[in-house]
């Protein structure tokens, strides 16, 4: 029957966000990167990331640097402080070590974080959010 033979549909390898600058993995750079759109890092930044909308740093990206954007979603390694004007998610595969500084923090079960987290004063408490989402199970 060709319904029994049909192959199921590709996987996403990254986050779904829409990237406008893509690193991917085994890319290498070093020094202060600006972007002005979306932007997905799956290599080694060894340096400042700035970036007017959001930043996706896949579970192959190693980060040691600063990062500053609209919205920062993590599931590799940042060495660095995060400061996000909307807001932070720490994937489950996660690993930071530096300040979190957003508005709504996302943290998912299984992600390591050590240093300070603070809500900025910007906008209303009643906003303010921090979501913990439990360990993510896989069906056999």
């Amino acid at each position: 029957m060709a319904l029994f033979n049909k192959k199921p549909a590709p996987r996403e390898v990254h986050a779904p966000i829409e990237a406008g600058s893509y690193l991917g993995e085994g890319s290498k750079a070093s020094g202060k990167l600006n972007f002005e759109g979306p932007a997905w890092i799956g290599g080694q930044i060894d340096g400042e990331i700035i970036a007017k909308n959001s930043i996706m740093i896949g579970e192959s990206a190693v980060v040691t640097g600063p990062i500053k954007a609209a919205s920062v979603v993590v599931a590799g390694k940042v060495s660095g402080d995060i400061t996000a004007s909307e807001r932070i998610e720490l994937r489950f595969s996660a690993k930071v070590l530096g300040d979190l500084t957003s508005n709504v923090l996302i943290v998912h079960d299984g992600a390591v974080f050590e240093g300070r987290c603070a809500m900025q004063s910007e906008g209303a408490r009643a906003e303010r959010k921090v979501m913990v989402f439990p360990k993510e199970r896989t069906v056999a």
